[in-house]
C-alpha cells in the first residue's frame, strides 16, 4: 500500500477526501471528548465532534470559495472567526466556584485545540491533524497522570474544611503548630457549611517539606471538631 498516494488523495480538494477528512475529524474530536466525559466533565463526546466537525466543514468550505476565481475570498477569514468563535464558547465551561476553584479550563482548552485540529484536518493538512489528535491526548491523559502525582507531593496545599466554631478555629492552628505545618493564610469562606454549627474556612498550608496530601486530609478528617474537608 502506498501511503504517500493516499496521503496525496485526502489532502486533494476532491469532494470523496473531503468527505472522508469531515469524517476524520469528527472520529477524532469524539474521542478527546470521551476522554473529558469519562472524567465527568460537561462537554463530552458530541461537544467535541460537532466542534471538530465545524471546524473542519467551516475550513473546507473557505478554501473551496478562495478557488473560486470570481469570489477572491480572503482564505483567513473564516478559520479566524472560527478560532474567536470557540474561545466564547469555550468561556463558558470556565466556572469559578465558592470555594475558590476554577474548573473548566482544561475543557475549555481541549475545546480550542480541538477546533485548531478540525481545520486542519478540514484544510488537507492530514498528518498535522492527526499529530495534534495524539498530542491532545497525550496531555489529557498522561500528562494528566503526571501533573497529579506532582501535585499530590507538592509542599502547598489549599483546603476548604469546616469546623466547629466552638473554638474548631484555635484548635485547627495549634494542630498545625504541632504538626509543624505552617498556615499561610486563612479565610472564611461564603459557603454554607453541612452542619449549622460548623464554619467553612479556605485555608493556605506550607509543609516545608514533600507531604501527601490524601495522607493529610485523612488525618484532618479523624479530628473530632472537623466536620469536612477538601482539597481546592
Amino acid at each position: 500500500m502506498n501511503w504517500s498516494l493516499i496521503i496525496d488523495f485526502l489532502e486533494s480538494p476532491n469532494d470523496i477526501a473531503v468527505a472522508i477528512r469531515l469524517v476524520l475529524a469528527t472520529l477524532f474530536g469524539s474521542l478527546i471528548g470521551w476522554e473529558r466525559i469519562v472524567k465527568r466533565h460537561n462537554a463530552g463526546i458530541k461537544t467535541f465532534a460537532l466542534v471538530s466537525l465545524g471546524s473542519a466543514v467551516a475550513t473546507s468550505l473557505n478554501i473551496y470559495l478562495a478557488m473560486l476565481p470570481e469570489l477572491n475570498a480572503d482564505v483567513s477569514r473564516i478559520p479566524a472567526g472560527v478560532v474567536s468563535g470557540i474561545g466564547f464558547l469555550g468561556a463558558g465551561t470556565i466556572l469559578v466556584t465558592g470555594k475558590k476553584q476554577i474548573k473548566g479550563l482544561t475543557t475549555a482548552a481541549s475545546l480550542w485545540v480541538t477546533s485548531c485540529m478540525g481545520m486542519a484536518i478540514g484544510g488537507g493538512y492530514i498528518i498535522i491533524g492527526i499529530t495534534c489528535f495524539l498530542l491532545v491526548m497525550i496531555a489529557n491523559v498522561v500528562l494528566m497522570q503526571l501533573s497529579n502525582h506532582v501535585e499530590e507531593y507538592s509542599k502547598y496545599i489549599c483546603i476548604y474544611i469546616e469546623v466547629n466554631k466552638s473554638g474548631g478555629v484555635k484548635k485547627l492552628s495549634k494542630w498545625m503548630e504541632e504538626q509543624n505545618f505552617i498556615i499561610s493564610s486563612m479565610t472564611k469562606s461564603k459557603e454554607k457549611t453541612l452542619m449549622s454549627a460548623d464554619v467553612a474556612l479556605l485555608v493556605d498550608v506550607d509543609f516545608e517539606k514533600r507531604q501527601s496530601h490524601r495522607d493529610f486530609i485523612n488525618k484532618l478528617n479523624g479530628l473530632d471538631y472537623v466536620s469536612y474537608v477538601e482539597e481546592v
